[in-house]
């Protein structure tokens, strides 16, 4: 497996000198204590922790996966004692509010923290990750005992957290679900049903387990409009809030999965199991929001995991590799063959990786700072203006950066030929494990429908809009740089191109629904492609601007202009494709009769 060394430079370019976090940090109420140097301070820390502790565990995991003996799950050797050494160190509670019990830094921290972490070993990640989202929902929606009850040792991390929300006959469409909630004479609910693929749903890395359960009350409506939340623990509490006798939650059994062998995932047996309603009576799908939010964001981060690893991985292969002799003449004479870094399409597979993770990471710290704006920003304005922001950016950073986090983690597998292969040099791992995260938290498909019907049309335009003309501001801005022409001038010209192509599909539309559907994905795309170029185009200003000045690394930066012009050059060119399909419209999907499709 290659072993993960966190890119600590590009992560602070990205910070700094891109997204301005020390400005941003500054200026945001509540985030007083993070200072340039407690930053630094915290990037080591975490960074030491995800490549000492998680990364030698990950082909472990792999290789052990978890195990289930008389309802106990056992996950794989190292895990256990590498969460209490995560839980000791603090690190569950650094972006909790103080007065539950966190440290009060931003949210945005934690972004990069759970970078570190899912990129060393995802399946290890997920445990503690279920946990923020619980977190969330519980402080969001919860009554101030339930926060009492639960929050503080989900903020510790002495308590991890799941979300139940799939069983075996409904996946995304959760108004087909069935798990039935019966009052309890003392205010509780008794839950009955199954719920499947729950990760993290049963582990001995935790005391205790929160699970976060949609269920149906008695006479509750059809569809989503019938669905409640509900909070039911692994083992029930006692009046004075310790942990009381085994609730009725039992594990049934876990998933035979193609990857992520080191996380549980399991199916759920709620046998009349004690629970509690967290907020209003069948507005629990509005409620669970909260949580599937925080999960999308986190799959985002999986994608760009899967990219950076593979990245690391290939290009150190690339360099020691010797096969064959440069076009161009022995690049290495000394040698018996070249190493196949000098080949052009092991460069081609290098740089697509490079340019997906370093964008992926731009684009997913942007996404932390609207986090930190939407719930702390000085004013009204300034909140709601980076919730619609985050709004639109969602979907695009779960789906295109798992999308193309799979492109690169099969991309550094292609580079290692036929050792990627082998199960002993881990990328194929890394292949097996990127694959669910276009899956699950919402398909690619579903996260399409989301941006194009919901977010796109469904604000008559307005969310594309504002972003659009952000960019567009940016362009005009630094337009006249010759230096920077290459960078801004096709973001200028697409930015233009995708108000255009967004109306010709609402026109469509509007004549006949399944134009949407059918352009979604190829939508998202494109779509995933200009954001991405956008910021590329900052990153090359911010790296003009400091060799202009003499300062940085100027071989870094020169690297992240090259970078930058491969991305426009090579990649951003593939909107060209994206933009002739999803205008074909929906009769190349739609027309042929279902009973057509066998032979």
């Amino acid at each position: 497996m290659p072993a993960y060394n966190p890119p600590l430079q590009d992560m602070r370019f990205a910070l700094r000198q891109v997204l301005e976090f020390d400005k941003h940090y500054a200026s945001l109420p509540g985030a007083e204590d993070a200072t340039p140097d407690v930053v630094d301070a915290i990037l080591e820390e975490g960074a030491k922790f995800a490549r000492d502790v998680l990364s030698p565990l990950n082909a472990v995991g792999d290789t052990q996966g978890c195990t289930l003996k008389d309802g106990e799950v056992t996950t794989p050797d190292g895990f256990r004692e590498a969460y209490q050494q995560y839980v000791d160190g603090g690190w569950p509670s650094m972006t909790q509010p103080v007065a539950q019990g966190g440290q009060g830094l931003p949210e945005s921290l934690g972004t990069v923290l759970s970078e570190m972490n899912g990129t060393a070993n995802w399946s290890w990640a997920m445990y503690p990750g279920l946990s923020h989202g619980a977190m969330n929902t519980l402080a969001a929606h919860g009554t101030e005992q339930q926060q009492e009850n639960y929050l503080s040792k989900l903020v510790s991390g002495e308590w991890t957290g799941t979300m139940c929300l799939t069983e075996s006959h409904c996946g995304t469409d959760l108004g087909l679900l069935k798990t039935r909630a019966e009052p309890n004479d003392d205010g509780s609910y008794a839950i009955t049903g199954q719920k499947i693929f729950i990760s993290a749903g049963e582990h001995d890395m935790a005391d205790n387990i929160v699970h976060i359960v949609l269920a149906r009350l008695a006479g509750a409506p059809e569809g989503t409009r019938g669905i409640s939340l509900f909070i039911v623990p692994k083992f029930s509490l006692t009046d004075d809030g310790n942990m009381g006798v085994r609730n009725s939650v039992s594990c049934g059994s876990l998933e035979h999965k193609m990857g992520i062998h080191g996380n549980a995932t399991c199916v759920l047996n709620f046998d009349g199991a004690k629970g509690f309603l967290i907020g209003p009576p069948n507005r629990g799908l509005n409620c669970m929001f909260t949580f599937m939010n925080t999960a999308r964001i986190g799959t985002a981060v999986q994608g760009l995991a899967h990219a950076e690893l593979a990245f690391q991985g290939s290009l150190a292969y690339a360099r020691d590799r010797l096969q064959m002799r440069s076009l161009s003449g022995a690049a290495a004479p000394d040698k018996p063959a070249d190493p196949i870094i000098v080949h052009p399409d092991v460069r081609r597979m290098l740089l697509t990786q490079k340019a997906l993770a370093e964008g992926g990471r731009m684009f997913l710290y942007r996404c932390g700072m609207l986090v930190d704006l939407a719930h702390q920003g000085a004013d009204e304005q300034t909140r709601a203006a980076a919730e619609q922001e985050l709004a639109l950016l969602t979907p695009i950073a779960k789906a295109f950066l798992t999308e193309t986090g799979f492109e690169a983690a099969n991309l550094g597998m292609q580079v290692f030929g036929g050792h990627g292969y082998i199960k002993e040099w881990g990328m194929e791992q890394n292949v097996r494990d990127a694959r669910i995260s276009m899956i699950y938290e919402g398909t690619t498909g579903v996260q399409a429908i989301d941006l194009l019907g919901r977010k796109v049309l469904g604000s008559q335009g307005a969310l594309l809009k504002a972003y659009t003309r952000q960019i567009h501001k940016f362009c005009k801005a630094h337009g006249d740089e010759p230096e920077l022409h290459r960078y801004i001038r096709p973001l200028a010209k697409l930015n233009v191109e995708w108000g255009a192509l967004t109306q010709r599909i609402g026109m469509a539309a509007l004549q006949d629904k399944e134009e949407a559907g059918a352009a979604s994905v190829d939508y998202l795309m494109y779509s995933g492609y200009i954001v991405m170029a956008y910021f590329w185009a900052q990153a090359a200003v911010a790296a003009e601007r400091q060799l202009e000045a003499g300062e940085g690394d100027a071989v870094f930066l020169r690297a992240k202009l090259f970078t930058a012009r491969f991305y426009m050059e090579r990649l951003l060119p593939r909107t060209s494709t994206l933009a002739v399909t999803m205008l074909s419209g929906a009769d190349n999907l739609m027309d042929l009769d279902e009973a057509h499709f066998a032979i």
